[in-house]
Parts: C-alpha cells; sequence; structure tokens
C-alpha cells in the first residue's frame, strides 16, 4: 500500500476496508520526505462523510501505484454537524489552524450540500475563503470538487453559478477539449458521475482565462484548470471519486425525501446508470409510489435487486486524470527540491 493517513488516525470505515492501513500509518508517522503530501478537506454533509474519505482514499490508491502519499484530514468549520459528525471529526481530523500553518504538495476540496443561493450568506464562506488564499500560495495543486469548484471561481472571477431545471443526475460521456497534461493517456471520450443542480459555464469561465480540459453536449463542462499564484486549480463539475453505487444511494437518499416532503418532485432516475430491467423495476416502483405516496414505501425499493448490475464505467478514466495529477506533483516537488538544492552561485 503506497498511501497512509497522517498522524495515524485512521477513520473506522477505511481501517475496516483497508485492515493493514492502520498499522502502516502509525508506522509512518514522521512521513517519508519523499512522499507526496496530500490535504482532504471533506465537507460532506455527515452521512456522506466516512463514504468520501473511502472514495477519495481508493481513487488515490488506484492512481498512485507505487509513489507514496500521506493524505491528512481536515474539514471547514461552521459546517452543520450532527453529534455523531462531530465526534468523527473530533477523532479522526486535524483542525483549520494546523491546516492553514502547513504546506502541502496538493489539496483536495469537496463541496457540501448548499443551503444558501448566495454562497456569500453560507456560514462556511469565510473559512473557504481563507482556505482558497492558502491554497494559492501552499501547495503546488488544488482539486475543486463540484460545489467548490462552484464557490472556488465565484471568489475568484465572480463567475456565477446558475440553476437548471432539473438535477444534473447520472453518468455522462464527455469529450476532450484540448490536449493537456491532465488528460493525457484518456481516450477522446469518458465518462463522468454528476449529481448537482447548478453549473457554471463555458463562456464565463474561458472568458475569465480557464482551459476547458473536457466537455459534453448534454452536460456542460466538467474538467477545467487555471493557475493561480503558485497553485494549478483542477476543477470538476462531476464526482470522478464516486464509487460503483454511490449514485443509487443518492437516488434512494432523494426517494425518501420525496415521501417526507422534503422536495416537491419525484426525483429522475439517473442517467446511464441502470441496466433496462434496473430500470423497469425503478419505473414499476415509482408508479406504486406515486398512487399512494408514503415514507413507509421505502422498504420495498428494489436496491439488492438493481444494485449487482450496476457498473463502473469512469474508474479507469479516473485514476486516469488523478495519476496524471499526481505526476505533476512529483514534477513540482522535483523541480522545487533541485532549486534548494543548487548552489548559491547556480541559483544566481
Amino acid at each position: 500500500m503506497s498511501i497512509v493517513i497522517d498522524g495515524g488516525r485512521v477513520p473506522k470505515l477505511l481501517s475496516r476496508l483497508h485492515r493493514s492501513l492502520a498499522a502502516q500509518s502509525a508506522r509512518n508517522q514522521k512521513n517519508d520526505p519523499g512522499s507526496l503530501r496530500i490535504a482532504l478537506i471533506n465537507n460532506m454533509p455527515d452521512p456522506a462523510l466516512e463514504d468520501t474519505e473511502v472514495q477519495f482514499f481508493e481513487l488515490l490508491e488506484s492512481a498512485a501505484g507505487n509513489i507514496p502519499l500521506s493524505l491528512k484530514l481536515y474539514s471547514l468549520p461552521n459546517l452543520p454537524r450532527g453529534p455523531a459528525g462531530q465526534e468523527h471529526l473530533d477523532n479522526f481530523y486535524f483542525g483549520i489552524d494546523d491546516l492553514l500553518n502547513s504546506r502541502f504538495d496538493g489539496a483536495i476540496v469537496t463541496g457540501t450540500e448548499p443551503l444558501e443561493s448566495d454562497f456569500r450568506n453560507e456560514p462556511y464562506w469565510p473559512a473557504f475563503t481563507q482556505l482558497l488564499d492558502w491554497t494559492e500560495r501552499n501547495t503546488s495543486s488544488t482539486v475543486l470538487s463540484c460545489l467548490a469548484a462552484h464557490a472556488g471561481v465565484f471568489y475568484s472571477d465572480a463567475i456565477p453559478r446558475h440553476r437548471l431545471p432539473d438535477k444534473k443526475f447520472g453518468v455522462f460521456h464527455y469529450k476532450k477539449s484540448q490536449n493537456h497534461a491532465l488528460t493525457a493517456g484518456l481516450a477522446s471520450g469518458m465518462q463522468i458521475p454528476h449529481s448537482r443542480w447548478n453549473e457554471v459555464r463555458a463562456d464565463a469561465l474561458t472568458t475569465s482565462g480557464y482551459q476547458i480540459l473536457t466537455q459534453s453536449a448534454n452536460a456542460g463542462v466538467d474538467l477545467f484548470v487555471k493557475k493561480k499564484h503558485d497553485s494549478l486549480f483542477v476543477h470538476f463539475q462531476g464526482h470522478p471519486e464516486y464509487a460503483t453505487r454511490t449514485l443509487l444511494k443518492e437516488f434512494r437518499r432523494d426517494i425518501k425525501r420525496f415521501l417526507r416532503r422534503e422536495r416537491e418532485t419525484y426525483p429522475t432516475m439517473p442517467v446511464d446508470y441502470f441496466d433496462a430491467h434496473a430500470a423497469t423495476l425503478l419505473s414499476d416502483f415509482r408508479e406504486i409510489v406515486i398512487a399512494s405516496p408514503r415514507e413507509q414505501l421505502l422498504a420495498k425499493f428494489p436496491e439488492a435487486a438493481v444494485a449487482a448490475a450496476i457498473q463502473s464505467t469512469w474508474q479507469a478514466s479516473a485514476a486516469t486524470v488523478y495519476r496524471n495529477w499526481l505526476q505533476y506533483l512529483i514534477s513540482r516537488k522535483s523541480a522545487a527540491s533541485t532549486l534548494r538544492d543548487a548552489t548559491p552561485a547556480a541559483r544566481a
């Protein structure tokens, strides 16, 4: 295993799924100076907190190969947390002050569930902007995922997000818009999961100097980049880190919200995610729910029957992009090391 958890505090689900991780992380608390140091700032709501840790850990592990990585866990303050979520952070995460007084080779910042139409009214906004300012000077590259990407371009370039008529939900086909180191080794097209109610648009991004690397006729922009001071900012509107069944879990969650009257409409089925048999089962379930909506019907949701046939069509492409990202971090780390080792005369 090429990846360890910095500080040796391994969350329970990660430890259960990767049994050697806790012992290996404990042995490597001093950190190999040759390791890439990556900060994961996980801002997801409590029910998705541990799943997100696993998703990014497994994506990075798949991408890393023999590259040694040290992953340190953080979360923004002032996010809504229940007692269990806060206890998890207290046990396994480091405080924001630790982050802001450190330097990392790379950072990954997740989104969270939006509460306000205006980012500036979100309770975490001051901490988020402080985080973005820090990443520009203290990382070689920063990945912003989904809502974090929207918030990042709004803060840096005043690019607005636009509300969609329906949730962009499912697995969408993207084509490379231009060649870039991050998309090296990819076929001309790739599949990426999306789960969002908003978008940032290509014309606004290009006007502000962003390079759009992948784009879809049906789902807009996905991957785009821009250098900001010392850091290459990498933005995903989608979720290359998603596990095979993540969209299924979200679909079931949205149905539950409909049955609880927390949303007005029955959720749209994820695009290009289920096979024909699963889609039929889910359509039949929808008819039952619409006829007499009540929360008890969720027990009849055919989760086991549809889950077995789901295929992850995006994980190989996701690993390729993240492998390219890690190689970029290595090149920056090597360049910085060469500069430090140079004699004063050579630097002159």
